[in-house]
């Protein structure tokens, strides 16, 4: 037997304990193209699709959009403000019909403090949305 053999004998009907790479390179080869073609259009495409708003400058941006905040009172109950100023339910019912005849794509951003009871909160969502505003938004703090 040959030193450098690493069959049990040269017949061919022995055993081979020299591992093939071939396959195992093949395979790998393969993975590589799946992943580096699938890749590309998982993070195109977000789980979450969000409509995010163009705007050429600032001030475009806050004639399309309707900041409404919900405060809580020391008593209980809230204080609602509409682009920082104090107001009412009845008001928002006037100023909101003014807003959509300058602008039918009017969004309204809603903020409250985080003690505001959850039916305070989709009370406004739902008078905002009564009143024609389809597109809006709840403004969180991303910090923890």
């Amino acid at each position: 037997m040959a030193s450098g053999a690493s069959y049990e004998d040269e017949d061919g009907g022995g055993m081979i304990s020299d591992i093939n790479v071939t396959p195992l390179v093949d395979i790998t080869l393969v993975l590589l193209i799946v992943f580096m073609i699938t890749v590309p259009s998982i993070v195109n495409n977000p789980s979450i699709k969000v409509e995010l708003p163009k705007a050429a400058t600032g001030d475009d941006t806050l004639k399309s959009t309707l900041a409404l905040t919900l405060q809580r009172e020391a008593a209980g109950g809230y204080t609602l403000y509409a682009n920082g100023e104090k107001t009412d339910e009845t008001r928002v019912k006037v100023l909101i019909p003014s807003m959509l005849e300058k602008n039918k794509d009017l969004q309204a951003i809603i903020a409250a403090d985080k003690g505001i009871a959850y039916g305070d909160v989709v009370h406004v969502v739902d008078l905002v949305k009564a009143l024609g505003v389809h597109k809006f938004a709840l403004n969180t703090d991303a910090s923890q």
